[in-house]
C-alpha cells in the first residue's frame, strides 16, 4: 500500500481522519466489501477511538466521507442526521484562508480528554445526560468555575451552529463572521483551548478587514481561518504574516479555501492542491479534499465546513 500525502500532519485538519478513510475505502474496493460511506467513518472513527486512543467524535470521519462541493455539513451528534448545508463564499465574493500556524497540535495530549470528561461531570452535576438538554440559565447555577466555563462554551457553541445554519441556508454567507468570532472567543475563553499563536491570527485577520476568524480543530495549535470579502484576502494575509514576524515565530502557511466533495474513487479519497507559503501573492483554490477545516460544534451538535485541503491518497 503507498500513500501519498500533502495534508499538514498536526496542524487540526483532521489529517488522522483522512488517513483512516483513505485506507479504509482502499481496502473496500479492493476487497469488494461493499461498505457505504457512513459505515466506513464509523470504523475509522473506531481506530481512532479503540487503536490509538483518541476520545474523538464522528466529525472528521464524516466529513472526510459526506461533504458535498459547496456546502457545509450540518451533523447532529446525537442522532447523527447530517445535512448538506449551501455554503459558497465565491458567490458572495467572499474568501476563506486557513492559517497554518505551525503551533505544535496534539489531540492524544491529556487536555483534550480534561476537556471532555469536564463536560460530561457538568452535565451530571446538573442532572442531564448531555449538555445538549443544558439552558443558559441552568448552567450559570453551576458552582464550579471551570465546569461552568466548559458548560457555557458548549451550550452557546450549539446555539451559534444553529445561527450559522440558519444564515447559510438564506444565503447569508457574510453573516457569518460574527458567529466565527464569537466562537473563537468563546473557545479561547471558556474552554481554554486557544494558544497565543491562534489568537495572533485570529486578531490580526479581523484587523485587516476579516468578516470573521476562528480556531479549528482540536486546539492547543494547528490552523485557524478567516472569512473575508475576496478584495480584502491580500491584506488579511499580510496581516497575520507581518504580526506572525513582528513576534519572532515561525512564518504561517496561508491558503484559500473552498468547500469541497468528499471523493471516494477505487483506492482514494481527496484530489490535489498545495496550501501556498505567506509570501506568495496569489491565493490558490484547491478542490477535493478528504479532511475538514474547520468546525463550529459543540460536543452534540455541529456544524462542520468540509473545505479543500492537500492531496491524501492511497494506492
Amino acid at each position: 500500500m503507498a500513500i501519498r500525502s500533502d495534508v499538514p500532519v498536526g496542524a487540526g485538519l483532521s489529517s488522522s481522519a483522512a488517513l483512516e478513510c483513505s485506507v479504509a475505502c482502499a481496502i473496500n474496493a479492493e476487497l469488494g466489501l461493499g461498505l457505504d460511506r457512513v459505515t466506513i467513518a464509523a470504523l475509522a472513527r473506531r481506530a481512532e477511538n479503540d487503536f490509538v486512543g483518541v476520545p474523538t467524535g464522528s466529525m472528521d470521519q464524516l466529513a472526510s466521507m459526506l461533504c458535498e462541493e459547496g456546502h457545509a455539513l450540518f451533523l447532529d451528534c446525537r442522532t447523527m442526521h447530517t445535512r448538506a448545508v449551501p455554503f459558497d463564499p465565491d458567490r458572495e465574493d467572499l474568501t476563506l484562508l486557513v492559517v497554518d500556524t505551525h503551533a505544535e497540535h496534539e489531540l492524544a495530549g491529556s487536555e483534550y480528554g480534561d476537556r471532555r470528561t469536564s463536560c460530561e461531570e457538568a452535565a451530571s452535576t446538573l442532572g442531564l445526560d448531555s449538555l445538549r438538554d443544558a439552558t443558559l440559565d441552568q448552567v450559570t447555577s453551576l458552582s464550579d468555575p471551570v465546569l461552568l466555563r466548559r458548560a457555557r462554551h458548549v451550550v452557546t457553541e450549539i446555539h451559534r451552529v444553529g445561527d450559522v445554519v440558519h444564515r447559510l441556508d438564506a444565503g447569508q454567507a457574510a453573516e457569518i463572521g460574527g458567529l466565527l468570532t464569537a466562537s473563537h472567543q468563546s473557545l479561547r475563553d471558556d474552554f481554554e483551548v486557544s494558544c497565543e499563536e491562534l489568537d495572533v491570527a485570529v486578531s490580526s485577520a479581523l484587523l485587516a478587514g476579516a468578516l470573521g476568524a476562528r480556531m479549528t480543530g482540536g486546539g492547543f495549535g494547528g490552523c485557524a481561518i478567516a472569512l473575508c470579502p475576496s478584495a480584502a484576502a491580500g491584506a488579511v494575509k499580510e496581516s497575520v504574516c507581518g504580526a506572525y514576524d513582528e513576534h519572532g515565530w515561525r512564518e504561517p502557511t496561508i491558503w484559500a479555501s473552498a468547500a469541497s466533495p468528499a471523493r471516494t474513487g477505487a483506492a482514494s479519497v481527496g484530489a490535489t492542491g498545495h496550501p501556498q507559503p505567506c509570501q506568495s501573492p496569489d491565493h490558490q483554490r484547491t478542490s477535493h479534499s478528504p479532511t475538514s477545516v474547520s468546525t463550529l460544534a459543540g460536543t452534540t451538535s455541529g456544524a462542520n465546513w468540509h473545505c479543500a485541503t492537500p492531496e491524501l491518497k492511497v494506492e
